[in-house]
């Protein structure tokens, strides 16, 4: 028979909660309502008062209260995504929820049905055992994590203009569930992501003198893109925790037809960003950057900052948080740390609120968004425990 924690993480990783990652698709496994489902059944059936908060159609942030015993007026969050990236490519069955040699296996296993598995259980734990003194824990099932953190924007806007009769007050700090190995991670890297674009001119290629080929104009984009990564940022002083920034071209679409000169070439930039930098001051370096290299064709190149912003998350304000919840880690397993890490979380936008937030939860980011994703067993029933522990200590001095 598994553990409590571990049929939880099973039922969640059966339930298809796939982000269509701004993609025009549709079906069954697409968006977070069913889990959104699953979580209101499962918060009426425990008792937690609990709301719905609408961030867009057929997408809810769900939002279940705990309260404290009066003995401490503080009030503790714990947040965690509903959704998961998709699932092409998977060599396993991604809704199976296989357990096998200690593991369990599907998409969203590590990333991050786990961890809300073992903040479910732990807030569960605490509510039936009724440790004192103890804080009201709010316990936030946000949407939207892996596209644009828009969940936990709108999560934010409790405690800045639209406030809630079961939230009584701003949270004092939160902890954000992430598969980190159960390390506490107190900064982490942002990322912008945007468009560049070369127009050009068709023709047909018989007469490609008649046209201006916009994918030739791209190559000189590309080179100077790579130039800058490999001469300005990676020689810039690494951040204690999380590194050096760095730049990486991921999409690149130009053309019609073979035989057609093309009018349009686009590529999406993804510029990582350490703690200290900003979005906007890393975009604004690079575009002046480009304007400086003589081989782009600057008339024709644009730049469009729709597609993604997301801050670093930055370490001091949740120095306090972050030694409580470490010394309850070790309880369970002693060298936890402290840690950095290079991936961007809903963290940065909640302390962007001014909520202090670290990063916690069970598995490893190495097996996260991976073709055969999993968690093991272990690390599951060790984050129940390490954030019951940290709950039921939070309130005493």
């Amino acid at each position: 028979m598994s553990s409590p924690v571990v049929q939880l993480a099973r039922q969640l990783v059966a339930i298809p909660s796939v982000n269509p990652m701004g993609q025009d698709v549709s079906g069954p496994e697409y968006l977070e309502g069913r889990v959104t489902e699953f979580l209101e059944s499962l918060f009426e059936e425990w008792g937690l008062a609990h709301f719905r908060q609408t961030v867009s159609p057929g997408r809810d942030n769900i939002v279940a209260v705990l309260p404290g015993d009066g003995a401490a007026e503080r009030v503790l969050l714990l947040e965690v995504h509903q959704d998961t990236v998709p699932v092409a490519g998977m060599t396993i069955d991604p809704w199976g929820a296989e357990l096998r040699q200690g593991r369990l296996y599907g998409r969203g296993a590590a990333d991050v049905k786990g961890s809300m598995a073992a903040m479910l259980c732990a807030v569960r734990r605490l509510q039936q055992e009724a440790p004192s003194p103890r804080p009201t824990v709010v316990l936030a099932c946000t949407v939207n994590e892996e596209f644009g953190y828009t969940g936990a924007a709108r999560l934010c806007r409790l405690w800045q203009d639209e406030p809630h009769p079961l939230l009584p007050r701003k949270p004092e700090a939160c902890v954000v569930a992430e598969p980190t190995l159960l390390h506490v991670v107190v900064a982490h890297k942002g990322a912008v992501r945007w468009k560049c674009v070369t127009r050009g001119k068709a023709a047909h290629t018989c007469n490609p003198e008649l046209g201006r080929n916009a994918i030739f104009a791209m190559a000189p984009v590309l080179q100077a893109l790579q130039r800058y990564h490999q001469q300005v940022l990676s020689r810039r002083e690494p951040h204690p925790l999380c590194g050096r920034p760095t730049l990486s071209v991921g999409i690149i679409r130009g053309g019609v037809a073979v035989n057609t000169v093309p009018d349009r070439c686009e590529i999406q930039v993804d510029r990582r960003l350490i703690p200290g930098e900003t979005a906007a001051e890393a975009v604004a370096e690079l575009v002046r950057y480009l304007e400086q290299q003589p081989d782009v064709d600057h008339e024709h190149l644009e730049h469009d900052h729709s597609l993604f912003s997301g801050e670093p998350l930055v370490e001091g304000a949740n120095r306090p948080l972050a030694e409580k919840l470490l010394a309850s880690a070790r309880t369970v397993l002693p060298d936890r740390q402290m840690i950095g890490v290079a991936y961007g979380t809903d963290a940065a936008v909640i302390a962007a609120s001014g909520v202090p937030c670290v990063v916690f939860g069970p598995g490893s980011i190495d097996q996260a968004h991976t073709q055969d994703e999993w968690i093991a067993l272990e690390q599951l029933q060790q984050g129940a425990e390490v954030l019951y522990h940290f709950l039921s200590h939070y309130a005493r001095e």
